[in-house]
């Protein structure tokens, strides 16, 4: 690996005087011989440099802004305690995202449970640890947290996600908002 790939690295990334790959003041090489592969390494620091700088640049713009990390993106319970500590919401999307950052300790008024997907089982799993979030996708969850509001006496907040009828000109894969959308309420029916 030359210097030039190193930098699109965050800082605290680069060639080491053995010519290994170092992350965070780690060597990857002497990481991988004592841990094995596949291994995911993740930068504490940069993490943390990020989560501030996410906040500190939304906050000057909007003051009334959440961040909120994507678990779909990487999710471990030593990650969820640093997204906490450093004061971000969590987005989770399923029962197995909401039981890691349960079991680390995240607040659960500060989880938004989103996902076009969710279970009855899943989203009494959200109740009984009273989630502070519950973003809907479609009627038929409607009417499931309806029922469950009824039954714990408890609301979180209700977000509703909606397809807006917007046709975006890109792959067919990663477009989300028009008509006919498995994600969102339609506007247009």
């Amino acid at each position: 690996m030359n210097n030039e790939l190193i930098s699109i690295f965050p800082s605290g990334t680069g060639i080491n005087s053995k010519g290994h790959l170092e992350i965070g003041g780690c060597d990857t090489v002497d990481l991988a011989q004592k841990y094995g592969t596949p291994l995911y390494i993740l930068d504490e620091n940069h993490i943390r440099s990020k989560c501030r700088e996410f906040k500190e640049k939304f906050g000057s713009c909007y003051p009334h802004t959440r961040v909120a990390y994507a678990s779909k993106a990487c999710l471990n319970k030593a990650l969820v305690r640093i997204i906490d500590q450093e004061g971000l919401d969590l987005d989770v999307v399923s029962g197995g995202e909401l039981f890691i950052a349960l079991s680390a300790g995240f607040p659960a008024g500060r989880i938004y449970f989103h996902g076009n997907n969710k279970s009855r089982q899943e989203l009494q799993a959200a109740f009984d640890n009273r989630v502070g979030h519950i973003v809907a996708d479609n009627l038929m969850e409607l009417e499931v947290l309806h029922e469950l509001v009824g039954q714990h006496g408890y609301c979180p907040e209700i977000l509703l996600r909606v397809a807006p009828g917007v046709e975006a000109h890109t792959h067919h894969h990663i477009i989300t908002g028009y008509t006919g959308s498995k994600f969102g309420l339609p506007l247009d029916e």
